[in-house]
């Protein structure tokens, strides 16, 4: 949250070259306080664990954050009881004449196939169109991202040699960035995906900014229309066992995954993984909930 002090104060210029958040009297007196109305379009397969990772970074803000989930009509999935879809779920349809304060679109185990084949794509588009007037930010996530920068500024995807997992070191830039904010040079991040995006497709458009990648894994945070839209092309709301569980239930499949990538200690898959991406994943929810949503969505939805 920002701090409040004098407009004179002689530090203030120094706090803000740091990309410490001021805010100044005359806006601190005029500002009103509700809770905002995030909607969560929840499309991984394993719902629950999802919405166990999601919360628990969401609620690492001193903000009120009422949370709606929604899921597909065109697709209805497998792995989850369908009586926890529908006591805990809203189809869009149902909430689509309504306008919420920020939108999250998850990732989605279908990256392998072409966004047109999804089974549910005419439905995303449609999700996607209706956000650019009723929802203040959309936060797009891994596959969501993807499919985001496609349809949205035709950013193609393209295959990896073989699957990307583990836990990669990202390097921060713009530090002035609000999305950034409180960001060391380096972090760590979960990814688990067989895509990839075209960073030079990326940088070529004047509507999209990259403000952290690796060289290992490519553009990882990005920022769209000033933050209208952002994208996230790995998971940092994995929680510590995530990883592994993905590779012990590809070896049951038989698909022979690598380890993933420093994420066992000594890459010794029977010793617990630690987790060492926390921190960050946690800063950059707070900071799109802060300066992407609450402090620029209107009072009255």
């Amino acid at each position: 949250m920002p701090i409040r002090i004098d407009n004179n104060l002689p530090v203030r210029k120094t706090l803000e070259e740091e990309n410490i958040f001021v805010m100044d009297m005359d806006r601190a007196v005029s500002q009103d306080i509700r809770p905002l109305e995030v909607v969560i379009l929840n499309l991984m397969p394993l719902k629950e664990d999802t919405e166990l990772q999601l919360l628990r970074s969401l609620s690492n803000t001193p903000l009120q954050v009422n949370i709606t989930f929604i899921r597909t009509g065109t697709y209805e999935s497998k792995n989850v009881a369908k009586s926890h879809l529908e006591r805990f779920y809203s189809t869009f349809s149902e909430i689509r004449q309504h306008r919420f304060d920020g939108l999250i679109i998850t990732g989605a185990p279908v990256e392998k196939m072409p966004f047109e084949e999804v089974e549910y794509w005419g439905e995303l588009k449609e999700i996607m169109d209706w956000s650019d007037k009723n929802v203040t930010s959309t936060l797009h996530i891994c596959w969501g991202a993807q499919a985001g920068l496609y349809y949205r500024y035709g950013i193609h995807k393209y295959d990896l040699p073989k699957k990307l997992s583990g836990v990669y070191e990202q390097k921060t830039f713009h530090k002035r960035t609000p999305l950034v904010r409180g960001f060391d040079d380096t972090f760590l991040v979960p990814q688990s995906r067989y895509t990839g995006v075209c960073r030079e497709e990326i940088t070529a458009h004047p509507d999209l900014e990259i403000v952290a990648e690796s060289e290992e894994t490519g553009p990882y945070l990005i920022i769209g229309e000033g933050g209208k839209n952002i994208f996230v092309t790995g998971h940092p709301e994995y929680d510590t066992l995530t990883l592994d569980q993905e590779y012990h239930r590809d070896l049951d499949k038989g698909i022979c995954p690598e380890i993933p990538c420093r994420y066992y200690p000594e890459d010794d898959p029977s010793r617990k993984p630690v987790k060492s991406w926390r921190c960050h994943a946690n800063a950059m929810y707070f900071n799109w909930l802060n300066y992407y949503v609450y402090q620029v969505t209107p009072y009255v939805l």
